[in-house]
């Protein structure tokens, strides 16, 4: 298997793990909190990632932990959070497409911020992309008048994270293989979210024993929607291009609509067209690579 086939099949192992995380995440706040759901993402993906990868953490220059500290924030910590609140508000599939932001402001990150140059027709990709998601955020509000789809703008905010990421990932740690950044990433956060769980009421025994259905998916999500998923996806950027790496939102949207339909959430004709739309957006920013 070609260095080609193996990035397409990392693609593809990715949009099926991280097209159902976003139904793990439904599934966990029915005896969570947004805010518990992501700090128990984060330590459980830290200690799973502990267990294989502390020992590599040794190769990380004193330069490189700024930027792996970097990453860990922008890429993992504020987004977990973001996610589980907005997911907490709209429909698991609609936070999916909306995710598809993430290559377009990552065309735009790396341009304004690390010197990327794009074409004309990728400039059109992203104005695409932005109106499908002003389409989708509006076209929700009017359809679902009970969800708060304020809250959809905080993907748009975990997007921006997740650009800012994986430009910097390809710009300043290429040196470093994919299980030591995303080992380096979970020990600079741990901490913090087990200082963020403490401050809930978690940890009062009752609490844990009426929450042990979503403590199962939230293992399943860390072990495999976040400790696999960022080393994978580490990887896949250290083998081609941000813009490429960050495509995988192209398939996220049809694994995380399947799960959503089948948990009873519903998808309107306004709402496919306008993620069509960002889609479109995003075939258009990655044709131009």
């Amino acid at each position: 298997m070609n260095s080609n086939q193996i990035r397409w099949l990392i693609l593809l192992i990715l949009a099926l793990i991280w097209g159902s995380s976003f139904i793990l995440m439904k599934k966990a706040l029915m005896g969570l909190s947004p805010i518990q759901v992501g700090a128990l993402r984060i330590i459980f993906t830290a200690l799973t990632l502990f267990v294989v990868g502390l020992k590599n953490i040794v190769r990380i220059s004193k330069t490189q932990w700024y930027y792996i500290a970097v990453t860990a924030v922008l890429g993992t910590f504020f987004p977990v959070f973001l996610f589980a609140y907005a997911v907490e508000s709209i429909d698991s599939s609609i936070v999916s497409i909306l995710n598809s932001l993430t290559p377009l402001n990552t065309l735009l990150v790396g341009a304004f911020f690390f010197n990327f140059t794009f074409l004309r027709k990728q400039f059109l990709g992203v104005i695409i992309g932005l109106i499908g998601a002003l389409i989708l955020i509006l076209k929700g509000a009017e359809l679902n008048p009970d969800q708060n789809y304020l809250y959809a703008f905080l993907i748009v905010i975990a997007s921006i994270g997740y650009a800012f990421n994986v430009n910097i990932l390809k710009k300043y740690l290429h040196e470093l293989n994919a299980l030591t950044i995303t080992t380096g990433n979970f020990v600079i956060i741990f901490i913090p979210a087990l200082i963020v769980l403490w401050m809930t009421d978690f940890f009062h025994l009752e609490y844990i024993q009426q929450s042990q259905s979503s403590m199962f998916y939230i293992v399943v999500l860390s072990v495999f929607g976040t400790a696999l998923a960022k080393t994978f996806f580490n990887k896949l950027i250290k083998m081609s291009s941000p813009i490429f790496s960050s495509s995988v939102t192209y398939l996220i949207p049809i694994v995380a609509i399947f799960w959503g339909i089948l948990d009873g959430e519903q998808i309107f004709f306004g709402q496919i067209l306008a993620g069509s739309l960002i889609l479109l957006g995003v075939y258009l920013t990655n044709k131009g690579e």
